[in-house]
């Protein structure tokens, strides 16, 4: 048995419940097969670097995999003629990480530095108040 991490990106129109009951059919498959799925992550909504089959934005998924090359390949064939699966990868690792992947970290590490983005760039008083816009001369006339 080989360890693998699966990655795949599912279409934008589907609901993050459509794409559970994705991965738990495709964890199904692992499982007939006698391979076992440890850690499955499910990386949110994300922008596409560019356009795949018309769609701009794509459900992440990664999976942690225990199986045998006959078990990936049908997991590989059985995700190609999957229609809402946009794309895949297979890779093949010496171990599994326990900790949240990079995906993970970078999606939450960029909603962060977002939100303090936006709290630096608003102007604030010394007592931590938005100052009140000052009327303009010419609005007074």
């Amino acid at each position: 048995m080989h360890l693998y991490e699966t990655i795949f990106i599912a279409r934008q129109e589907m609901s993050p419940a459509q794409v559970e009951s994705l991965t738990q059919s495709l964890t199904e498959i692992l499982k007939e097969s006698s391979a076992t799925v440890g850690k499955t992550e499910y990386c949110g909504l994300r922008t596409l670097a560019y356009p795949i089959k018309k769609n701009k934005k794509g459900h992440y998924v990664l999976m942690n995999i225990t199986a045998s090359s006959e078990a990936l390949n049908e997991l590989d064939r059985r995700i190609r003629l999957n229609e809402d699966i946009l794309r895949h990868m297979n890779v093949l690792v010496d171990e599994h990480e326990n900790e949240p992947s990079a995906l993970l970290k970078a999606s939450r590490y960029g909603r962060e530095e977002s939100e303090k983005e936006q709290n630096a760039r608003r102007p604030r008083t010394p007592s931590g108040r938005a100052p009140r816009p000052e009327a303009d001369a010419s609005d007074t006339q």
